[in-house]
């Protein structure tokens, strides 16, 4: 494995760091308001007793974003770790399905799928994820030139041990990093070039959203309120639930 750049490594992240500040603004310029309804719970909030139309719609409006960046910065962080590992062991991106980048170091070839934190899927993705090592590495195991394959899930943050399961082994935070760097200390090193313009993009960002917010706010109360400015709960979960068609025949029979 060759030693990594540190200053290379700060150079990718500030550069492409913008790349998820970007991409967080250009959501926030995609959002619908009936987009959104549709997508949250409006039993949850109602039993939450939210009263006022900017409460509600800000509580949505957040839990949205919050599952959005989570996506975006995962995408970040899987192409943080395919850099770093093409510098120090020439990993590169994987054809398999399942299987973000792979290398080969000592005649054993890594598969290795990452993920941005350690809640990152249910027990069916987890099986899934399982399924694709297994696929990849018999399709690997027939070349001639591979003698052993290893498949590794590599979760970019968390105090979990180095543990394997299913198949694979599952490097958390600094095992992680310190597993495609060959550096202890690498997953502290990457924390400081995170904040590249990180003022001036949020205030930006912070901007946007609380515009879209009083926006969505007033296009709820046109939509969704009653006359004296009380939330229609039972319009909104029609909206978000209804699904049968007054007078129609039920697929199942019932009547």
């Amino acid at each position: 494995m060759k030693s990594l750049d540190l200053e290379e490594v700060s150079v990718f992240v500030s550069e492409n760091i913008v790349q998820f500040h970007e991409t967080k603004l250009k959501r926030i310029a995609e959002i619908k308001l009936k987009g959104i309804l549709r997508k949250k719970n409006p039993y949850l909030f109602k039993a939450k007793n939210m009263q006022r139309a900017q409460d509600l719609i800000t509580a949505i409006l957040d839990a949205y974003l919050s599952s959005s960046e989570e996506k975006i910065f995962g995408d970040f962080l899987e192409a943080l770790a395919i850099f770093i590992s093409g510098k120090t062991c020439g990993g590169e991106k994987s054809a398999s399905t399942g299987i973000d980048f792979e290398f080969t170091d000592k005649n054993t070839r890594y598969l290795v799928s990452v993920k941005s934190g350690p809640n990152w899927g249910n027990n069916q993705q987890q099986r899934k994820q399982q399924e694709d090592f297994e696929k990849a590495a018999r399709i690997l195991k027939q070349s001639r030139h591979i003698s052993n394959v290893q498949a590794v899930l590599g979760i970019c943050y968390g105090k979990t041990k180095p543990g394997y399961l299913r198949g694979y082994w599952k490097l958390v935070g600094q095992s992680f990093w310190y597993f495609i760097s060959g550096n202890r200390n690498l997953y502290t090193d990457i924390i400081e070039p995170l904040g590249y313009r990180s003022a001036e993009n949020n205030e930006e960002y912070r901007k946007k959203k609380d515009a879209l917010t009083n926006l969505l706010t007033g296009q709820f109360m046109q939509d969704f309120c009653v006359k004296d400015g009380q939330i229609d709960w039972v319009k909104l979960v029609k909206f978000n639930s209804g699904n049968i068609d007054d007078g129609s025949e039920f697929p199942l029979g019932i009547t």
